[in-house]
């Protein structure tokens, strides 16, 4: 009888789940590199797949495997690369590599500089590999442009999909292909080419793609509105942006977007708040009230440590560089910069203060994480409706 691999992982202790996880993983990285190490071998072999009715090891991969066609690619690419520089097998095997830091790097990978270039990616993230690339191939600045898109692509609600690959047998071109041509928006795309495709493709996301160091090409669709608003602003900078290019007033809109949003979330007194009054309560430092001068003069009394003042906001902002301030015992510092909230290191619930030293920067997990360490696990069915005219200083972004 099978065992319900489900039902087993559940009833493991955390410890015993968390090591579990970790051998499954390095187990994966080996039976990749193993995978990868076999079918470089096969394809030295190509009557064996040709003899079972295989015309490609990509058709190999898909058909006889059962990979799906990303993972296919990925692997039949990997393999070629393996065989010009064999050491990438035993990268992959430890994890200092992955299957697409490989893929990105082959087309830029000589007998020259393989040693140099595979030293540096190691256990990188995509985006710094896409960087290596685009150090080791810079391009060129795209030109600027503004293009309507098919009047039945907005009615569908459906972007410039990629074009179908016109061969099985060159998986890894193909895939190259399908990426830039989202990246790129199909600029080379036909009317014809485009009522070809008659399956549902879905809406391209927004794109940014480092071409060369410290250059990027960001891509993006607008609506109307923001069509005519570009085309008034461009009208009324011609002096100083003759050509118009969107680019550099994208640039400049962005700066005045971060300055009014950083306003708006941290504040910008002509001078830093002051305590001007306490009063301690019979409720002793709980109940102790404060009065505070914000940037719109001296507001209403407001219970200490809920009500966060800007200058504090701004210190710790800035003191964790806009990131999840959370370490693991390991020292592993989380580096998660979304969703971040206000955390009290001293519960406020405690009587923790609204002070630099006492709040820091925490995701939305994890801020949650060290309340059920203090608290226990949170009650869904127990809801706190925040106090009315005070703001509850938790999130930030």
């Amino acid at each position: 009888m099978r065992t319900n691999i489900l039902s087993t992982a559940i009833a493991l202790s955390d410890q015993d789940l968390l090591s579990r996880i970790g051998s499954l993983a390095s187990e994966e990285r080996e039976a990749t590199a193993q995978l990868v190490a076999h079918l470089a071998a096969l394809e030295l072999r190509p009557s064996l797949y040709a003899a079972q009715g295989y015309g490609s090891l990509f058709d190999y991969c898909t058909r006889a495997l059962g990979l799906s066609e990303d993972a296919a690619c990925s692997r039949t690419s990997a393999a070629r690369t393996c065989r010009r520089f064999p050491a990438i097998v035993e990268d992959l095997a430890s994890g200092t590599l992955s299957l697409t830091s490989v893929r990105l790097l082959a087309p830029h990978l000589t007998a020259e500089n393989h040693e140099v270039v595979l030293a540096r990616p190691r256990n990188k993230a995509r985006g710094e590999i896409q960087a290596l690339v685009a150090e080791l191939a810079p391009r060129p600045d795209v030109p600027a442009s503004v293009r309507k898109l098919p009047e039945r692509e907005i009615e569908k609600g459906q972007g410039l999909g990629p074009l179908p690959s016109s061969s099985a047998d060159e998986p890894v071109s193909a895939l190259q292909g399908t990426s830039a041509s989202v990246q790129a928006g199909e600029d080379a795309a036909s009317e014809e080419q485009l009522s070809a495709s008659t399956s549902p493709r879905p809406t391209a996301p927004a794109a940014v793609e480092v071409l060369s160091p410290r250059r990027y090409r960001v891509q993006f669709t607008i609506g109307q509105e923001a069509h005519d608003q570009l085309q008034r602003v461009q009208a009324l900078l011609r002096r100083e942006i003759p050509n118009g290019d969107p680019g550099v007033i994208f640039e400049r809109a962005l700066a005045l977007l971060a300055r009014e949003v950083e306003k708006a979330k941290l504040g910008r007194p002509s001078k830093p708040p002051r305590r001007l009054r306490a009063n301690t309560g019979p409720g002793g430092a709980y109940e102790t009230r404060i009065r505070f001068e914000t940037d719109e003069g001296v507001g209403h009394e407001r219970r200490s440590s809920r009500y966060i003042p800007r200058a504090v906001k701004r210190a710790v902002w800035y003191r964790d560089r806009g990131l999840c301030a959370l370490v693991s015992e390991s020292g592993r510092r989380c580096a998660e910069r979304n969703f971040l909230e206000l955390h009290h290191i001293q519960r406020y619930a405690l009587d923790g203060p609204a002070t630099v030293e006492n709040i820091s920067l925490r995701c939305r997990r994890h801020n949650q994480y060290e309340a059920e360490i203090v608290f226990g696990p949170r009650e869904p069915s127990v809801v706190r409706e925040a106090r009315e005219g005070y703001w509850s200083g938790s999130e930030m972004a």
